[in-house]
């Protein structure tokens, strides 16, 4: 079983009501088991929704900050949404007596990105760096990939 963003399947889940629709990675998912997750609509934050990046400020404890474009902090909602997305895909797995195999995920997203990511000034300036919900499946042992490099490294069974 694989996790995969929902916004790359089409649904409209982006902050700005839209979504990034990829046919390679609808391909990919044909004949085989999925869960579409979004982190950020699991958090309850709606769509759409103010855009939010990973702050380069880091607070004393060091842990990331996630802020909108208006600089309200959303470390709180990005944390829980992206466990109830992680919760979801386990159960989903279950249900189908399956593994997670691995997760292809929006790339440069503040959950989703992994590799790179945007820098927390809304210029698209891009960093190094994971996002939330990304960060939470490698610490799982999870495999990441994006819509941009996932045929790269997952041989289709």
């Amino acid at each position: 079983m694989y996790i995969i963003s929902k916004c790359l399947i089409g649904i409209n889940c982006k902050y700005n009501g839209g979504n990034n629709k990829n046919d390679d990675v609808i391909k990919f998912c044909e004949n085989k088991a999925f869960v579409g997750v979004c982190p950020e609509c699991d958090a309850g934050l709606g769509t759409p929704r103010i855009p939010s990046e990973i702050s380069l400020a880091l607070p004393a404890d060091k842990k990331k900050r996630i802020v909108n474009r208006e600089g309200k902090d959303l470390t709180k909602e990005f944390t829980l949404g992206s466990k109830i997305s992680y919760d979801k895909a386990l159960k989903s797995a279950r249900e189908v007596n399956q593994r997670i195999e691995g997760a292809i995920l929006k790339s440069k997203s503040p959950s989703c990105g992994v590799g790179m990511i945007y820098d927390g000034t809304f210029t698209g300036t891009l960093i190094e760096g994971n996002g939330v919900f990304a960060d939470l499946l490698i610490d799982k042992s999870i495999p990441v990939y994006t819509e941009k490099n996932f045929k790269n490294f997952i041989i289709d069974k």
